[in-house]
């Protein structure tokens, strides 16, 4: 596949590379990004971008396929087929958006894990998964209710985070502290003991993986920062101290700002009043906390909390997402890297993934704006591209 005629945006520098010619071979790698209109057979497969933006295709770190509105409308013995066609459903919307790739933390029945075996034998159109499987929450935490695995003590939560990577997970998800889901539930408050998140941890390590926290405290986020936790949800109270302690080659963020700031989705998605509610009081102290994170330069990466191919005021909840966290300090180019390259490097694929050039895979958005002017211009993707293959907006 050749796609002519395009601007090309350079998510690592910001440079612009116009009127671009770029190849995809047939393995779904980018060969070459020329800047000379190339010499074409006649039967080639061309994509005239005419003269729109190319950008790499979008990836969203915080995604729940599975998730069921209200939250107290979950049924954890449900089906896992049930499971499943709700999540194809989600996920296929998700790359229709635009996002190419998607990190779950928490899937009812490890539904992500059987939809990626699915994509995989080319039996549904979906993102490509980096899968959690099930979460890991202490009983009456704040995971229960979501069909997580529900464990207590240090050896029981290694076990149920082993079982999880062998099962496939590529992450393992915890819930360090409450949220703002439940009737009355306080996001400070703090779920697990230093040994329950050390045994998570050394799981995870024992297998070359990670561990990913909800976390809605800081003092919480200090706790498990000690314990060896490298990916922190939310942070919807974050002082100056803790996101200086946030900063590192190898430390992620992912503000979903979106979960305190979406409450026309979420009166349209049958939320009980008492989440709205919650949601909309921690509005100020959660972007406050991600204003922090940005002055003192943590890595923040994008994630929505919500199926991100769901529209939110009319654009894809990702992209939503994106643009808050521009409101509260990003740069274009930044927020744009959290989308793209940065998103990459914590889920360990960007060697390959979140950039468009040679040896990368050939995920692709056209957008008809140069975004790193007005990233207004990603809420009209018209153009996507998964590995070489045109999913939307080719003809």
């Amino acid at each position: 596949m050749w796609l002519v005629n395009a601007n090309v945006v350079d998510v690592l520098t910001g440079e612009k590379l116009l009127d671009r010619a770029v190849q995809v071979g047939e393995d779904g790698r980018i060969v070459e990004v020329a800047s000379a209109p190339p010499v074409l057979a006649k039967d080639a497969d061309v994509v005239d971008v005419a003269g729109r933006w190319l950008l790499p295709g979008l990836i969203s770190c915080h995604t729940h396929l599975s998730v069921v509105f209200p939250f107290s409308d979950t049924d954890e013995q449900e089906d896992p087929a049930i499971t499943a066609y709700r999540s194809a459903t989600r996920a296929h919307q998700a790359l229709q958006a635009g996002i190419t790739t998607i990190r779950c933390v928490h899937e009812q029945n490890q539904a992500d894990l059987s939809l990626r075996r699915a994509a995989a034998r080319g039996w549904i159109s979906a993102p490509r998964i980096r899968g959690a499987g099930r979460a890991v929450s202490t009983v009456g935490g704040h995971g229960e209710g979501a069909a997580a695995v529900y464990a207590t003590g240090e050896e029981e939560f290694y076990r149920a985070a082993a079982a999880e990577i062998t099962d496939g997970a590529d992450h393992v998800k915890i819930f360090i502290t409450g949220g703002l889901a439940k009737k009355g539930e306080n996001y400070d408050t703090l779920e697990m003991a230093d040994g329950e998140i050390r045994g998570v941890v050394r799981a995870a390590h024992e297998h070359d993986k990670y561990v990913v926290a909800h976390s809605g405290d800081a003092v919480a986020i200090r706790q498990a920062l000690a314990q060896g936790v490298t990916s922190f949800e939310h942070a919807y109270r974050l002082d100056e101290e803790t996101a200086r302690m946030l900063v590192g080659p190898n430390i992620f963020v992912t503000p979903t700002l979106c979960v305190t700031r979406s409450e026309s989705w979420m009166r349209a998605n049958h939320f009980e009043e008492h989440s709205i509610q919650q949601a909309l009081a921690a509005a100020d102290d959660h972007l406050l906390s991600i204003q922090r994170a940005i002055r003192a330069g943590v890595t923040l990466v994008n994630g929505t909390d919500y199926p991100p191919g769901d529209l939110v005021d009319g654009v894809p909840a990702a992209v939503h997402e994106m643009l808050l966290m521009a409101d509260a300090g990003l740069t274009p180019l930044q927020a744009l890297q959290s989308i793209s390259s940065q998103a990459a490097r914590l889920l360990r694929i960007d060697d390959h993934v979140g950039q468009i050039r040679p040896g990368f895979v050939g995920d692709l958005i056209a957008v008809d704006g140069d975004p790193l002017a007005d990233l207004d211009a990603l809420r009209n993707i018209s153009l996507v591209v998964q590995g070489g293959r045109a999913v939307r907006g080719a003809a």
